[in-house]
């Protein structure tokens, strides 16, 4: 069991809390997720690490309500339990491995999306913690949807909010605030996006114009989190990933967004499934129980 040692509402359906997980503190990097159940007949859901404290040995995770499972979680209260937290899981932003006094060098861009805010700040907190400043967009249907914004401030060597009703911070998409940054003479060698992903496809579409190397997260399409499911299959260039196993980080200029969000339109119905299973043949995961495509 796994203590939940604090809990808070960050935003309408949004929720933080901090979980007594010392194995997994001890051992995780920016970039990893957990994959969190709250009872023996719970949803295995995965998270991506939003903190972690590896002296109090706790998992800061972020979860929006969305189905049932996550709407039964955002009820949790200090105090409670959940009865498995299993990870790190995934593999580490790429930057952890490299030499820090190349990191520094570079200019970095992170753009976050709603709670993409989540799995951002601890890479650019990771960061700064080793002297490296990298400017922070983060958009926000409406002020009220913005979160970690003072944590995000902390570590940012430039924080720029974006609001799509305009009452706060940039008036407008995280595209435009990019293409205005670029405009006024910033240059970036790296973009790291993380959030919807109609969001993050755009984001694509714009820095490969712009000639900006970008890393994304498909953390958004993991199910299951161990490669045995296949909802999660992804084209990257001209090889399948799965980006539970293989990501969830990728080179966004090689991913198939519109693939990826067809696909798992079309993996939430019996139907769509069987004909995933007819399309990918030999690539067709089939982990779900469902389709037939793991006999």
């Amino acid at each position: 069991m796994y203590k939940i040692v604090k809990a808070e509402k960050l935003a309408d359906k949004i929720f933080l809390m901090d979980v007594h997980a010392p194995r997994v503190a001890s051992h995780c990097q920016p970039g990893q997720f957990v994959i969190v159940k709250m009872d023996e007949k719970g949803e295995r859901i995965p998270l991506t690490i939003c903190d972690y404290d590896r002296e109090a040995g706790t998992i800061t995770i972020v979860v929006q309500e969305v189905g049932a499972s996550t709407t039964k979680m955002g009820s949790l209260k200090e105090g409670d339990y959940f009865r498995d937290f299993t990870g790190p899981l995934g593999c580490p932003s790429e930057f952890v491995h490299e030499d820090i006094e190349s990191l520094k060098k570079k200019k970095m861009l992170f753009v976050a999306g709603g709670v993409g805010a989540a799995p951002v700040y601890p890479q650019v907190k990771w960061l700064k913690e080793r002297g490296v400043d990298a400017d922070v967009i983060v958009g926000a249907k409406t002020k009220d949807m913005l979160i970690l914004e003072d944590e995000m401030k902390a570590v940012s060597g430039n924080y720029y909010p974006c609001t799509d009703d305009g009452t706060y911070g940039h008036a407008g998409m995280v595209t435009t605030k990019i293409e205005k940054l670029v405009e006024e003479g910033k240059k970036y060698d790296v973009c790291v996006a993380i959030g919807p992903m109609i969001m993050m496809k755009f984001v694509c579409l714009l820095t490969k114009k712009l000639e900006i190397p970008t890393i994304v997260s498909m953390n958004p399409i993991m199910v299951d989190g161990t490669g045995m499911c296949g909802a999660c299959r992804l084209q990257v260039g001209d090889e399948i990933k799965f980006a539970c196993v293989d990501g969830p980080e990728f080179d966004g200029h090689l991913v198939d967004f519109d693939q990826a969000m067809k696909r798992s339109q079309m993996y939430k119905t019996e139907e769509g499934r069987a004909m995933l299973k007819l399309q990918e043949g030999d690539t067709h995961h089939g982990g779900c129980g469902h389709c037939g495509g793991d006999e």
